[in-house]
């Protein structure tokens, strides 16, 4: 066997300072998007502050026709199994 480093330690190397160098890139963006964020900017592809998990507001007529066709449907299916048509 040859003296000094084989060459499955020169790959292991290699294969390690790849993975090193993409995690420091992940590391820069994060710094990046920290930053963004510290002077006002937002980052790109992050979602707008405040939109997540925001419901939409109906109106009393709104409530009350959405209330009313889910019933006429109710009925409908009613009436049908009473009919023996099934579903």
């Amino acid at each position: 066997m040859a003296r000094g480093k084989s060459t499955n330690d020169q790959e292991t190397l290699k294969m390690a300072l790849l993975g090193y160098q993409v995690e420091k890139q992940k590391i820069a963006d994060k710094i990046s998007e920290i930053e963004a964020q510290l002077k006002g900017e937002t980052a790109p592809g992050a979602a707008p502050a405040g939109k997540a998990g925001r419901r939409r507001v109906l109106s009393a007529a709104a409530r009350k026709r959405i209330a009313a066709a889910q019933k006429k449907r109710w009925a409908e299916h009613r009436r049908r199994l009473a009919l023996g048509k099934g579903e």
